[in-house]
């Protein structure tokens, strides 16, 4: 049996999934994290063998001496983390215990995402121009190398948060008033086209499950217009031209970065030239409910597929691509703080309910949710079909017919 550390099992959403799969594979799961193990949902704690609570689970220092200290005289075989802000606790956790993965110096590309865009450069990877900034003034002499339009956004950042995109002074004002809170920026070349992930599993370098899925629109543009239901189709075709050309991208990106074991989510666009160019990576699960959609185009459970990658180095399920997979994120108009109705669902049940393959939505009566803090909104619709053209039909027929109204007093 193998003994596997999980950081954070229980949060955020997808994490008591990923608890679930290495239990499921044989594993002894040791979870660390600052919840108390009650308050643990219950799938987490019931794939759990054991449980460490710190105090703060970013004291990297504390957390490192507290786990060895608790493991003293045990192996360890692996050290997990799918959370992007934990990522370098468990590089220094395989470090201190020498467990085999990605170590810090390894994992720190993964999450500076400017050392990320030097190691990819190096490598001959096409990537956005780009520059790091400390304060208002490197940002302007960033802007004036990488040219208008541009996009501002963390330097370890994970989503769209506190990313905006610039196309011309005043614009770069404005965004530089919004982010004075951010301690260090990457200032690059804003990419024209259509946004993709690229998302693997794989064993020792080599790609034992890949997907790709179809943001619409871009997410910065789902985040900055309130009134948009984003969307991402999780592909059938792997080998449509296009998409193949992010492919052969991603295996570049993967090997550039010396990516082992585990998740990766990378995400790329295609230009209207035809080009694929490099976004980011992160080292880790995708998250906002992508890896269900990615179970629900191969009628797989990736979670356990997961685990026994990294914990024996195969995956026994099938993972061929059977559907177009797509989710649907609601938000509710008004300027209600109480969801007051819902309108157009048994319109488009009637329509697309035998293709419906998760349908959560808030209740009447229930308080909104801030879009901002909770990806998934107001509720998320999941739907599959193998013809591309009638997913995007009905992933477009559940964004503009549904809705759900918070109405003001």
């Amino acid at each position: 049996m193998l003994n596997v550390i999980m950081i954070s099992p229980g949060f955020p959403a997808e994490m008591p999934h990923f608890a679930r799969g290495l239990k499921s594979v044989g594993a002894s799961v040791l979870g660390i994290g600052d919840q108390p193990q009650a308050a643990l949902e219950p799938m987490a704690r019931a794939s759990l063998d054991a449980y460490l609570q710190v105090q703060n689970l970013w004291d990297e220092e504390a957390v490192v001496r507290a786990t060895v200290e608790r493991v003293r005289g045990q192996k360890i075989d692996r050290v997990e983390c799918l959370w992007e802000p934990g990522m370098v606790l468990a590089a220094r956790l395989r470090e201190a215990l020498g467990v085999a993965g990605l170590g810090v110096e390894q994992t720190i590309p993964f999450r500076d995402k400017v050392r990320m865009k030097e190691v990819l450069a190096a490598a001959g990877v096409r990537i956005p121009r780009f520059a790091r900034a400390r304060n208002a003034a490197e940002v302007r002499d960033a802007a004036r190398h990488c040219g208008y339009p541009l996009i501002i956004k963390p330097v370890d950042g994970a989503g769209s948060a506190d990313t905006y995109t610039c196309r011309s002074d005043e614009e770069l004002e404005r965004s530089l008033q919004l982010v004075a809170h951010v301690k260090e920026l990457t200032v690059e070349e804003f990419i024209e086209g259509e946004e993709f992930t690229f998302d693997t599993i794989c064993h020792e370098g080599r790609i034992l499950f890949e997907n790709v899925g179809w943001y619409r629109p871009k997410p910065l543009v789902a985040r900055l217009n309130d009134w948009i239901s984003p969307q991402c189709i999780v592909l059938r075709d792997l080998e449509a031209p296009h998409v193949k050309k992010g492919r052969e991208l991603g295996r570049s990106v993967l090997a550039a970065m010396g990516f082992r074991s585990g998740f990766t989510h990378m995400e790329w666009f295609y230009t209207p030239k035809g080009e694929a160019v490099f976004g980011e990576i992160g080292a880790r699960a995708p998250g906002a409910r992508l890896v269900h959609m990615m179970n629900y185009s191969v009628d797989a459970d990736l979670f356990v597929a997961w685990a026994e990658a990294v914990c024996h180095g195969r995956i026994t399920q099938s993972t061929a691509k059977k559907y177009n997979a797509a989710m649907i994120f609601k938000r509710a108009s008004g300027s209600g703080g109480k969801i007051t109705r819902i309108d157009g669902l048994e319109r488009l049940l009637e329509r697309y309910g035998e293709h419906i393959c998760n349908l959560e939505l808030v209740r009447v009566g229930e308080a909104r949710r801030d879009y901002r803090q909770v990806l998934v909104g107001d509720g998320w619709i999941a739907c599959r079909h193998p013809d591309l053209a009638f997913t995007s039909e009905m992933a477009d027929a559940f964004g503009s017919e549904l809705r759900i109204h918070a109405d003001g007093m």
